[in-house]
């Protein structure tokens, strides 16, 4: 009997609980205003009412076109006494004024679909008064840091302008310096008068004073003898000067007394004691000494010949010569060191970097500039794709009506070009897709279109002699892409003849819409396919943003 009873009791508690379940989920809708200023921040709530044990799944991709989203908010959970608010937020924007209707959304709970309510919002102009409200200019731009390989240029070109400054500089202030001290400098009688006039107040009192003494006094007569007589007195000993003055005198080249001669013998003695034998003159010798070779000089410059004009021209000529063959040679020198110090950098650019990258770098190839450039990672359209490019994409305007958006970097006469569209699908064709958040794949026939017409738009924009390829990819993000490839010959502004030109087409294929990469560059560019790897391995579909 018990058991009989037990089963008859759970029967009934099933079918009490099954009763008093809770009514079907609620969905609400709201907005934070209905008509926002362009460019304005736009709140869009969706609340469900649902039960603790409900199954609810927001949409992981949404679209609002034409509104862009611009921050995808957590879903929020709040327990109520009977029930449970599940709120999904998206802060949206629109830069285009007019009435826009926001389209349905769809939530699945446990498993089955609703559907949210669709909401008119007007985004209002902003008036301007230029009578009332001051108008500021536009402010300038604002240039970005360049990578590594932009400041080895620069270093280079630095290095140059250095190494020609310096050579500058020291040709101006140093030889100029020297230019003032030769001129600024004594005759050799009038150099040696000085010289002994600043023995006179030197007083030496032990051996080293004395050795340094005479070593200064002989230094003196000799170098006026050599640069007034001729004669090597510099590497002579004592013995040898004084045989080639007796020479010089019996060859009538000079006229000097014997009372001279002596006195001169004398001091050289002296002075080899004092050095080599280091003797210690007796007191008033070292002041008598100087007043003799004081009166050498005086006597030697009494006995040289007067220079004949002849003469005086050609010791002119031989010194101007000698400046200017020391001014080569400087000149030399500086070259030699700036072009040994151009090629060291140089070789050791080409060894690390490539002979290519470092000449194209020096001369501004422009792939290459591109390929420098401080890349910019930026989001575009809906649904936002993020990519790096050498430069920010400039939306244009587009003549197809199915496109809503239209980037571009440069032009097709460019270099390098690159474009990006965002369209929107035929009704039927959106209708006849499967729901998914994923990228789709194209059929045959679908792709056999996408060809004609990239064909057409090709051949409009004056290209010929398309070859083309197709096949479906995966980026390095994991999106699926039909990728459309090729060669074709463009008649780029500025040529002679039609450039051969690859080029690539990459199409996405969304619930929402379809989005279009498309690249162009020079076949033979050392740099195209490295421009164009780089910025289709940054493609990355933004899940959450």
């Amino acid at each position: 009997m018990r058991k009989p009873l037990l089963f008859s009791a759970l029967t009934l508690l099933c079918c009490l609980s099954s009763g008093a379940q809770t009514p079907r989920a609620e969905l609400t809708t709201a907005v934070d205003s209905l008509s926002v200023l362009i460019g304005a921040q736009l709140n869009y709530t969706l609340q469900i009412k649902a039960d603790s044990t409900d199954q609810v799944l927001f949409p992981e991709r949404t679209s609002f076109l034409p509104f862009e989203i611009i921050e995808d908010f957590p879903m929020d959970t709040l327990k109520a006494q009977t029930h449970y608010l599940y709120t999904k937020k998206y802060a949206l924007i629109q830069f285009d004024s007019g009435r826009y209707w926001m389209p349905q959304q769809r939530i699945i709970v446990n498993g089955q679909s609703l559907l949210s309510d669709s909401i008119e919002v007007e985004v209002r102009d902003v008036v301007v008064d230029t009578l009332k409200q001051k108008m500021y200019a536009i402010k300038p731009l604002i240039e970005v840091e360049r990578n590594y390989d932009k400041w080895i240029r620069n270093l280079l070109w630095a290095l140059l302008i250095l190494i020609l400054g310096l050579g500058g500089f020291y040709s101006y202030f140093v030889l100029q310096k020297r230019k003032r001290e030769r001129e600024q400098q004594l005759p050799p009688f009038d150099q040696a008068l000085h010289d002994l006039k600043s023995l006179e107040a030197r007083i030496p009192s032990n051996q080293e004073e004395f050795k340094s003494y005479y070593s200064k006094l002989t230094d003196i007569v000799r170098r006026y003898l050599e640069e007034e007589a001729k004669v090597d007195a510099l590497e002579s000993t004592s013995d040898e000067l004084l045989q080639k003055l007796e020479l010089l005198q019996d060859a009538g080249k000079i006229t000097l007394q014997t009372e001279t001669l002596k006195n001169l013998k004398r001091v050289l003695g002296t002075a080899d004691l004092v050095k080599f034998a280091r003797s210690l003159p007796e007191h008033g010798i070292a002041a008598i000494d100087r007043e003799l070779v004081e009166e050498v000089v005086i006597d030697t410059q009494k006995g040289l010949p007067k220079p004949t004009f002849e003469e005086m021209q050609q010791k002119a000529a031989y010194q101007k010569l000698l400046r200017q063959q020391k001014l080569k040679k400087r000149i030399r020198i500086i070259g030699l060191t700036a072009l040994g110090l151009l090629l060291i950098t140089f070789t050791s650019s080409v060894l690390y970097y490539g002979y290519y990258p470092v000449r194209d770098t020096l001369v501004g190839y422009p792939t290459k500039k591109l390929d420098n450039n401080q890349w910019v990672t930026s989001m575009y359209g809906t649904p936002p794709i993020r990519m790096s490019t050498p430069r920010v994409l400039k939306r244009v305007e587009s003549m197809d009506a199915n496109v809503f958006k239209h980037f571009v970097l440069g032009t097709p006469d460019d270099v390098f070009f690159m474009a990006m569209k965002f369209s929107e699908k035929p009704k039927k064709e959106a209708e006849s897709k499967e729901e998914n958040s994923s990228p789709n794949v194209a059929t045959e026939v679908e792709v056999q279109a996408i060809i004609d017409a990239t064909i057409e738009n090709y051949q409009k924009l004056g290209a010929t002699n398309i070859l083309i390829n197709s096949e479906v990819i995966t980026t390095a993000s994991g999106i699926p892409a039909l990728k459309i490839y090729g060669t074709l010959d463009y008649p780029r502004k500025g040529e002679n003849q039609r450039i051969r030109n690859n080029y690539t087409s990459l199409i996405f294929d969304f619930e929402e819409g379809k989005i279009e990469i498309t690249l162009m560059y020079g076949k033979e560019d050392r740099y195209g396919s490295g421009l164009e790897e780089r910025i289709v391995n940054s493609v990355e579909l933004i899940k959450e943003l």
